[in-house]
């Protein structure tokens, strides 16, 4: 099946209508404004499923987030006129790309914006679990703290420790040159093995079965995208195979981790700790996550600096302005079933 390319050749006339679904960055809502004709979210308040139909049914343009679901019934009940949805973020399951294809509609996405960012993230999660800062920053401010002790709080030194990584693409090369500064030994597993030179620059170990891996790994971090083969891919099974006391890290998507099998497994004392920055029904957090003393529970703040998020607002002008001209926008999606 060929990509979308067909679709970003027809030239609007005059400025498009584009629907924004949240509040975007001030700077990136008057340039857009000045450019389009434009609804933005004055109240930021998700839209239901119903009011981004009616959203779609009214604009050529869409600005999703990766927290708006768009699915197939969705887009055949939107009616004719949206002929892009220009996504603001890096992940696309959250969109139906196979049904936007079978409709003619051009998808875009914002990559790469934030790999840093999410990376950065990441590295604050890797030290804070084995270091139990949760439970530090806690202890402090409940007044409790008694002061200095040889043998209190004790975590674990992050020297010498095997950190696993699980999706070596933009942000887990960028985790993996952060941890070599911390002496960290690094596997990875990856659906495609890395180039023998990027392995050396890293100084990490190629591990072709996911099982192998959690085997090995001290601090386990998830690095790859949500679809039905990464579902659920840390399930109880597979913490059964990672060392007791290691530390969970997950700052891709909520539904790679079963959640009842990771919770389960920090009662029961097997996983020393998690830092979560993503949940499997956001925005609710299970409450024995946030009971745990050792799990760091963030609120999906990977990608959230102002410098990110105006550059992907950025890529989302572009993206509009190269497919209105009738040209194929630089952040094309292809095709889902390539």
């Amino acid at each position: 099946m060929s990509s979308q390319s067909d679709q970003s050749t027809r030239r609007v006339e005059g400025k498009p209508r584009v629907i924004v679904t949240r509040a975007l960055t001030p700077v990136v809502e008057e340039r857009m404004g000045e450019l389009f004709d434009c609804r933005f979210n004055e109240s930021d308040e998700p839209m239901d499923r119903e009011a981004l139909i009616a959203a779609m049914r009214e604009c050529d343009v869409l600005v999703p987030t990766v927290t708006d679901r768009i699915d197939a019934a969705m887009l055949d009940a939107a009616g004719d006129r949206m002929r892009l949805i220009a996504s603001f973020g890096a992940g696309t399951d959250h969109i139906d790309l196979a049904a936007a294809a079978a409709r003619k509609i051009t998808v875009t996405n914002t990559p790469s914006v934030f790999t840093e960012d999410t990376a950065d993230l990441a590295m604050a999660l890797i030290i804070g679990v084995p270091r139990r800062m949760r439970e530090g920053v806690s202890l402090v401010r409940s007044g409790e703290w008694s002061g200095w002790a040889p043998t209190a709080m004790l975590g674990r030194k992050l020297a010498g420790k095997t950190l696993g990584i699980v999706g070596m693409g933009r942000i887990g090369q960028a985790v993996a040159h952060r941890a070599k500064a911390f002496g960290l030994d690094l596997v990875y597993h990856n659906r495609k093995r890395l180039p023998e030179a990027v392995e050396r620059m890293f100084g990490a170990s190629y591990v072709e079965s996911l099982d192998d891996l959690l085997a090995q790994t001290d601090i386990l971090t998830l690095h790859c995208p949500s679809n039905p083969e990464s579902h659920h891919m840390i399930d109880a099974q597979a913490i059964a195979r990672m060392k007791p006391d290691a530390c969970l890290i997950n700052t891709a998507r909520g539904d790679l981790v079963d959640q009842d099998a990771l919770v389960e497994a920090l009662e029961s004392g097997h996983l020393a700790g998690a830092g979560l920055d993503v949940y499997p029904e956001e925005p609710k957090v299970d409450p024995r996550l946030l009971a745990h003393p050792n799990v760091m529970t963030l609120p999906h703040i990977g990608s959230a600096t102002a410098e990110g998020r105006a550059a992907s607002g950025e890529k989302v002008i572009a993206n509009i302005r190269f497919w209105a001209d009738g040209h194929r926008p630089p952040d094309q999606v292809l095709d889902a079933l390539i």
